[in-house]
Formats: structure tokens, C-alpha cells, sequence
């Protein structure tokens, strides 16, 4: 079967808008930031952002400039400066980078680039497919921007946008909803329709037992309790993976809270705050929501438990057989029904955005919060690479979890039900939280 591309044709400027918008919003993450700051110091979890930016628009140029079009490069020596599948990690501190102003530069000529090979009209399925993966991967850097950021202790960014919607102090969510037995389809369908990633397809049937799972994230306040009985001392809620990476961490508590007497606060990119105590809690990996379940008497959710609670409805009587692309029906996302685009600068409340439900009951599954499932990160049947074949299939064999659901801080064109995301179980450096199912 084949599996590329199946994807619908769109105009030259809806592709036009995505790539202007992504730009836009690259400048802007990394406005502010001088110096040694653009480099930062090395550290596993993140890449210096000189070297993120530049690679951006080697990125774009390599697929549609140099790849479709068979352009000579913009850039002399690009690709042993950013491809990043030939490029190691701990090297990219001691590169020769252009600077800022001249990355910036780079990144503006392959924009004009490429919106000088749009011609008018619908594009055509190619040309559709590497506009849709070239900016997705812009937008997935833009997220790891902020992260960084936060990590680094930088200011808050200034974002073009709509700001913090209202209702965003709503309170907590409590209670689980009954999700019947089915049979899921999971992963997309093969025929044209939005973009999908090589690890989402194709679809294939999956056997559910009938499940609980909560309404909401579990809160800072929630997790906050389990902290405070000393749940990270104690080894009997942590697997022994856990357990071992808990010891080499020195880890107490989630990676940015703070104790002030007898509250806790917490870092917000550079500034300590209040700890909000119905935002969902964030900054936490796997194995700490993993000890935060056993504590508490409760489990992660499957990847295809998630996405049931977050694509299916009833239908009478049974389980109706189709799935929404967004839990609260065909609608794109929208300040209302998900916190989604950066633009509020962090969580609401877990009881927020009340027309986010899904048909069950089931709050912000999209935005907010990533959320860890307890699923590894496998290739579905028959999974075969797309053009970018970096993408998924080296990270299958590294016990990656999925995570479902996005942040705050992806981008509302990115996400879905089906999109999936995957990351070693350590890493709490970016914006992941957890929802739970009773045992």
C-alpha cells in the first residue's frame, strides 16, 4: 500500500499564509536574545537557538527548494552547518554559525523562495504535502523555542496575538466518565484529506475494553499532595526505572516549583510565581506521573484509550463508528475551545474552555497540556517511511512514550486526535502533564 501522499490539494495562499505565519513567529521567539544567550550552555535536552533558527530554513530549502526544485543552495556550506541527521548534537555549540542577523537573512531568503514557487490557484498534491511538512517541523522548533526558553530562564517572549483568553481562572474539574467497549480505528485513513505524519498510518483495528478515564489533567494542587506525603522519597511508588532516574536527578519535586515556607511557587520562563493550583501540572515526565498513579491508586491511559475519550461518540445504542478530528466536533480549534498557539503564555485551568468537551465529557484533550500515555512509541502495521524518513523510524527502538493532546504552546494547524508524539520517558523539560484512568 502506499503512503505517500494522500493529502488534499490546497490554494498557493492558504500554503503562502502557513509559511508567513511560521517565519513570523520564528522572529519573534528569538527576538530579545543576544549574545552568548544564542547559543546558551550545551545541554542534551535542548539545541543552541543560533544553530535552531538556521537550521529552520536549511530545513525548507533541502525538501522543496533543493529537493523538488533542484536549486543550488543559498547558503554555501548549509549542510554541514544544520542537517541535523548528519550534524551531532554535542557538536552544534562549536560551529562556525553565521550570526543573527545573518541567519535571520538566510531564513528570509528561502521564505521569498519559496513563496516566489507558488503560483496561483490550487496548488498542486507535492507541492501541498512539503509546504504542510516543512512548516509543521518549523512550528514543532518554534514550540521547542519556547521550552528552551523556559529552561534558560529567559524573559517571556512577546507574541503577536489575541493574549490570554477570559475564563482562564475557571477552577478544578473533578470525576471520571464511562467510555463502553469498541472497536477503534487507530491511525488515519487512506484517502486525501489534511496532512498526516508516516507514524499515524495507516489505520488499523484496535480491540477496547470498556474504561474509565477523568474529565480533566491531573493540577498542580493534585500533584502537590503526592509531593507532600513524600512521594519522592518514597520507593514503593516508583518502577525501578523510575526510581533509578529519580536517584540520578536528585529530583524532589517537579523541575521548576519552589518552596516558599510552607507553599510552593514556581519558575515561570524567568520569573517565580504562585504555584496556580488548578492550572494541570506540567514540566513532568513520565516516571514521575507514573509514581504520581501508583501513589494514587490510578494508571495512565493507552494511546488508543486516549483517543477514544477524545474522537468517538455514542450512536444510539452503540458506539458510533467514526472519529472526530477534534474532540469537540468538525470545527478548527478556536480561542474557545482550546489553548492552543502560544498565545496565552502558558495553562489555564483544567475546568476552563467548557466547549472543548469531547462527546464524553472529556476537557482539553487538545492543548494545554501534552499528556503521557502508557503506550511505547511503536510503528503501526506496515509503517513505512515518508520523505522526511528521520522523523519516527529512529526512535522506535528508544522506548519513547506517546504523548497525545498537544500544549499551549503548539500550533492549532499541527494538532488532532491522531497526532502523536514521542519522547524519551526523562525528559520534563518540555510542557507534558498527565490525565489518569482508574486502575
Amino acid at each position: 500500500m502506499s503512503t505517500f501522499p494522500a493529502i488534499r490539494p490546497l490554494p498557493s495562499e492558504a500554503l503562502a499564509a502557513m509559511l508567513q505565519d511560521a517565519h513570523q513567529r520564528t522572529v519573534e521567539l528569538v527576538q530579545g536574545i543576544e549574545g552568548d544567550d544564542l547559543f546558551g550552555p550545551y545541554m542534551p535536552i535542548v539545541n543552541p537557538l543560533l544553530w535552531e533558527v538556521g537550521h529552520i530554513g536549511w530545513f525548507h530549502e533541502h525538501f522543496i527548494l533543493r529537493g523538488l526544485d533542484r536549486a543550488p543552495p543559498l547558503l554555501q556550506g548549509a549542510d554541514e552547518l544544520y542537517d541535523s541527521m548528519k550534524v551531532a548534537h554535542e557538536t552544534r555549540w562549536g560551529l562556525p554559525l553565521p550570526s543573527i542577523k545573518d541567519t535571520l537573512d538566510y531564513l528570509r531568503q528561502v521564505l521569498n523562495q519559496l513563496l516566489a514557487r507558488l503560483s496561483d490557484g490550487e496548488a498542486s498534491e507535492q507541492d501541498t504535502y512539503h509546504v504542510h511538512l516543512t512548516t509543521f517541523h518549523e512550528d514543532m522548533h518554534g514550540e521547542a523555542f519556547l521550552w528552551t526558553r523556559q529552561t534558560l530562564a529567559h524573559p517571556v517572549p512577546l507574541l503577536t496575538g489575541p493574549g490570554r483568553p477570559s475564563g482562564a481562572t475557571a477552577g478544578p474539574l473533578q470525576g471520571d466518565v464511562e467510555i463502553p467497549s469498541c472497536t477503534h480505528v487507530l491511525g488515519a485513513i487512506p484517502v486525501p484529506g489534511p496532512f498526516v505524519f508516516d507514524n499515524e498510518k495507516w489505520g488499523h483495528r484496535v480491540s477496547v475494553d470498556a474504561f474509565q478515564i477523568a474529565r480533566a489533567p491531573v493540577t498542580n494542587e493534585e500533584f502537590a499532595a503526592f509531593v507532600d506525603d513524600g512521594g519522592y522519597q518514597r520507593r514503593r511508588w516508583w518502577t525501578d526505572a523510575g526510581w533509578e532516574w529519580r536517584m540520578t536527578a536528585n529530583a524532589e519535586h517537579p523541575v521548576y516549583w519552589l518552596k516558599d515556607g510552607s507553599r510552593w511557587t514556581h519558575r515561570r520562563f524567568k520569573t517565580s510565581e504562585g504555584l496556580p493550583p488548578h492550572q494541570p501540572v506540567v514540566h513532568v515526565n513520565f516516571h514521575e506521573a507514573q509514581a504520581y498513579c501508583r501513589w494514587a491508586g490510578r494508571r495512565l491511559p493507552t494511546e488508543v484509550e486516549w483517543e477514544v475519550a477524545s474522537s468517538r461518540k455514542m450512536g444510539g445504542a452503540a458506539m458510533n463508528p467514526n472519529k472526530r478530528r477534534y474532540p469537540w466536533g468538525p470545527g478548527k480549534p478556536t480561542q474557545e475551545v482550546a489553548n492552543l498557539d502560544g498565545y496565552a503564555l502558558g495553562c489555564l485551568d483544567v475546568a476552563a474552555l467548557p466547549e472543548s468537551d469531547s462527546a464524553f465529557g472529556c476537557r482539553q484533550m487538545l492543548g494545554n497540556v501534552w499528556e503521557w500515555t502508557s503506550s511505547l512509541f511503536q510503528p503501526f502495521p506496515e509503517f513505512t517511511p515518508d520523505p522526511y524518513e528521520d522523523y519516527s523510524k529512529p526512535w522506535f527502538a528508544e522506548g519513547r512514550r506517546v504523548l497525545k493532546g498537544g500544549s499551549w504552546a503548539t500550533r492549532a494547524r499541527l494538532i488532532s486526535n491522531g497526532y502523536r508524539n514521542f519522547f524519551t520517558p526523562d525528559r520534563r523539560d518540555i510542557f507534558a502533564g498527565f490525565r489518569t484512568c482508574p486502575r
